[in-house]
């Protein structure tokens, strides 16, 4: 996959499709650009080119010394669409790439025809905080691959672990053989312990839509609740499953996103 050096830093993207309209994907937390498997096809044939990246700190791209913060992973998306010549294109991010995408829509709102934020927050809030906490302290003990195993168990529902037992374990040893630094992964991780929109949010003027997961317990329901609340004029949506959804129910969420696309 080819790469370019923008804002200080290799990133590796792929771009597919040569539809008249651009969807540009973000990722979440210790994610690569493989996230977005089960949406490439769909947003392909539903007539999209699809832009798609490995953030600084993962995959392919270089993981530079951090700390980082979602506002600096905005400059670097910002940085990679204006190398490609992309202008008036739709964003999607999530968790994470949620909250790295609000960024890009307060920094740089004129590139977008609309933004979608699945499965994040404005601010992390006490639980999530603590959460996050435990992380940042297991990793340089545990290594990264044992924190994302215990993230597994956060992101997707009971009926995953009850009745698609090879699908776990597919994602179970995916999560075994992780290559992300732990030196990367804590600054990935800090820019979410410190990410906090709230008093910004009402200047973002886009069409938006929040999508959660309806059993999200990793990032619960209520935050991405507060944060409809808090983007003037968004529209709220659920869709099947938990903070994993995009990978356990990726056929509901990609109507759902899909049909808000087609409809901005």
């Amino acid at each position: 996959m080819p790469h370019v050096h923008v804002n200080g830093v290799n990133l590796n993207y792929q771009l597919e499709g040569d539809g008249p309209e651009t969807v540009v994907l973000i990722n979440g937390l210790a994610d690569d650009l493989t996230t977005w498997v089960y949406q490439v096809d769909a947003l392909l044939a539903a007539g999209y080119r699809v832009l798609r990246f490995d953030n600084r700190g993962i995959g392919e791209s270089e993981c530079p010394a951090g700390p980082y913060t979602t506002a600096m992973f905005a400059a670097d998306a910002k940085a990679l669409v204006d190398e490609l010549g992309l202008r008036s294109f739709h964003l999607m991010g999530v968790s994470m790439g949620g909250m790295i995408a609000q960024e890009y829509a307060l920094a740089y709102p004129h590139d977008l025809l609309s933004l979608t934020l699945a499965c994040t927050y404005a601010a992390p809030g006490p639980f999530c905080s603590r959460m996050f906490s435990l992380w940042a302290d297991m990793a340089p003990i545990m290594g990264v691959p044992a924190v994302m195993r215990d993230v597994t168990l956060w992101a997707f529902t009971q009926g995953f672990f009850e009745q698609r037992e090879e699908e776990l374990v597919e994602f179970e040893s995916a999560m075994a053989y992780m290559k992300q630094p732990t030196p990367a992964y804590l600054a990935q991780l800090h820019s979410i312990r410190h990410h906090d929109t709230t008093d910004r949010l009402r200047e973002i003027s886009v069409r938006t839509l929040v999508l959660a997961g309806e059993e999200d317990i990793l990032i619960p329901v209520h935050l991405s609740e507060r944060l409809h609340e808090l983007v003037p004029g968004s529209v709220f949506k659920t869709t099947k499953g938990g903070h994993g959804c995009i990978w356990e129910f990726p056929d509901a969420f990609n109507q759902q996103f899909i049909s808000f696309l087609q409809n901005s």
